[in-house]
């Protein structure tokens, strides 16, 4: 029994230190490594049955079903999200925040406002900025949602005809699909406001987006835009039967939305978003 406890161990402690690099093609394989953990743990169990192994490795992929119909299927969101001024979250919470803060404002972004809105146990925080001179706006964000925090940083750039260019380094596949108007370029979580700025700079000029096709926002006009965002993306998943109405102004997953965040976290579990 211990050749076969050592091929496993081995093979799960490569995995892992696969997944520790930042490197999209080793966390892929990384991923794969865990699937053939568990595929070995299977094998060796049922008497090298293949049928067992491919169970066991099989059962990553059901597994996020256990948070869907415990959590995601009973949670009510309100169908209209207020942005209004909020207190900046604890050192504790944020210990980050003054940090991000200074990497922001050393491109040239100034500070306009802290922003946020809350329900239930469900928190949201914005820190926002904006630079005239290139017509975008950034921010720090950090959502709390049942003693679970992340956060991340965006920068957008709004065009006169409507359509919101944003670059982001949102650590999960987003949770609804995103509306025609609002494209978005996604990067690593690891990676650095800098290397955000200059990635947001290249797509926008990949996609030939001028300065003088951008709107110019006063601080006001940006929270409105952000309720905006939000406002269209529901919409949009509505239309998509993503969401579906609760009642009382509150909105939910449908099972097609459901079926939704799975692929999602799919997605996420093999690193191919």
């Amino acid at each position: 029994m211990q050749s076969p406890l050592f091929l496993i161990l081995g093979v799960a402690v490569l995995s892992m230190a696969l997944r520790s690099y930042h490197h999209a093609v080793l966390q892929k394989l990384g991923a794969l490594g865990i699937f053939a953990t568990s595929f070995l743990v299977g094998w060796y169990a049922g008497g090298r049955s293949v049928l067992t192994g491919a169970i066991f490795a099989s059962s990553w992929l059901l597994l996020p079903w256990v948070e869907i119909l415990t959590r995601i299927r009973r949670l009510r969101l309100p169908q209209e999200k207020s942005l209004r001024h909020k207190t900046p979250p604890s050192p504790s919470l944020f210990p980050d925040l003054h940090e991000f803060t200074e990497e922001v404002e050393a491109e040239g972004f100034e500070f306009t406002d802290d922003a946020g809105w809350d329900w239930e146990e469900y928190e949201q925080y914005f820190r926002l900025f904006s630079k005239s001179a290139d017509r975008s706006q950034a921010a720090i964000c950090l959502i709390d949602q049942e003693g679970m925090a992340f956060y991340y940083l965006s920068i957008s750039s709004r065009e006169k005809n409507g359509t919101v260019w944003t670059t982001w380094n949102y650590p999960f596949s987003y949770s609804l699909k995103p509306a025609p108007q609002i494209k978005i370029n996604r990067l690593r979580g690891d990676q650095s406001f800098l290397q955000i700025y200059e990635s947001h700079r290249s797509f926008l000029r990949d996609n030939r987006v001028e300065t003088a096709l951008l709107e110019e926002l006063t601080p006001e006009q940006i929270q409105l835009e952000i309720q905006n965002d939000l406002r269209l993306q529901i919409k949009h998943n509505l239309a998509k039967g993503v969401l579906t109405e609760a009642g009382e102004g509150r909105i939910r997953y449908s099972w097609r939305g459901l079926f939704f965040i799975w692929v999602q976290f799919l997605r996420d579990l093999v690193r191919l978003s």
